[in-house]
């Protein structure tokens, strides 16, 4: 997918309680971020700082990372856990009558 414009990207505003202001995020570019003392002013410089990187990302030719959104997805991953967790889920999806697969994906949704 060709990124056409920062407004594809995954954006979160959460407080700074060190800043004492809201901070901007994007997922795609986790080593940028924008305060400000409101939560609006945080997404429109975060907005701001990402548009400016792409434009630059472009103008140098550089690989432009494709928005979470537009990935696709499997819905499957692995994760590796000590033997005795294994043990432990394993004896709670027997006696609840399910699969471990359903009962990690219960866990993992809460």
């Amino acid at each position: 997918m060709k990124v056409r414009n920062a407004d594809l990207y995954t954006y979160r505003v959460t407080w700074s309680e060190n800043d004492q202001e809201f901070v901007g995020l994007c997922a795609e570019f986790p080593s940028l971020s924008w305060l400000a003392s409101s939560q609006e002013s945080a997404l429109r410089g975060i907005r701001m700082v990402v548009a400016q990187v792409v434009a630059d990302m472009k103008k140098n030719r550089e690989s432009i990372p494709e928005p979470l959104a537009a990935r696709p997805f499997s819905g499957k991953f692995m994760v590796r856990v000590p033997p005795e967790i294994h043990r432990r889920l394993a004896v709670e999806a027997a006696e609840s009558g399910v699969s471990l697969n359903r009962l990690a994906s219960a866990k993992l949704s809460h």
